[in-house]
């Protein structure tokens, strides 16, 4: 996306906006993508309780970074940025505590990540599916949470924010051809993590 392109975005608007002295755009901002940067960390960390804490650290650092703004992306693209920055920090310091919760802890949020999977059988009456479901929610769970970060925040970026792979080597610094390799590798990574579940699918 060309810095001219950047500018159309509405996200990127409100923070030129903000930078010269409008106050009322970094309200739009937050209300604009408070949402969807909880929705980021919850992906990326797990149902973790400090995870308002974390939404208002990021935008904390936007506003340290107000007047070195450019847009030469989507804004998304940059504030993901931000997030990924604060994930990475985050998940160092609470390796342990992150995947506790995510095996003890129920996420809250619609997920389709689990779309491929097939539920069509009806000797399996609907408790006990719903059960399965679950089972399968927390499979699913650890095995993303499993995959190292930089893999993990690719694939969070291309199948739940629809970020191309291009936003997502800027909001990673790093090249496309990496982000294409991350995004393979955890595929790969999930496709074992998770091979017993089709096993016991197709039996």
């Amino acid at each position: 996306m060309s810095s001219e392109s950047a500018r159309l975005d509405p996200g990127a608007q409100c923070m030129l906006r903000y930078r010269e002295g409008d106050e009322s755009a970094f309200d739009r901002l937050v209300e604009l993508y408070s949402g969807r940067v909880y929705a980021l960390l919850t992906r990326f960390l797990g149902p973790v309780p400090q995870r308002e804490d974390l939404v208002q650290e990021v935008f904390l650092r936007v506003v340290r970074a107000r007047a070195r703004y450019e847009p030469t992306a989507r804004f998304s693209t940059w504030l993901y940025r931000i997030t990924f920055n604060l994930c990475a920090n985050e998940h160092e310091r609470n390796a342990g505590r992150v995947h506790s919760s995510l095996e003890n802890a129920a996420d809250s949020e619609s997920d389709d990540t689990f779309s491929e999977l097939s539920w069509e059988d009806e000797r399996v009456d609907p408790p006990a599916r719903a059960i399965e479901r679950e089972d399968t929610a927390e499979m699913v769970k650890r095995a993303i949470a499993s995959l190292p970060e930089r893999q993990r925040m690719a694939l969070i970026l291309a199948k739940y924010e629809g970020h191309s792979y291009v936003e997502i080597a800027r909001t990673l610094e790093t090249s496309e051809k990496a982000v294409k390799s991350m995004i393979h590798r955890a595929r790969g990574n999930l496709r074992v993590a998770l091979a017993p579940l089709f096993e016991e699918q197709i039996q």
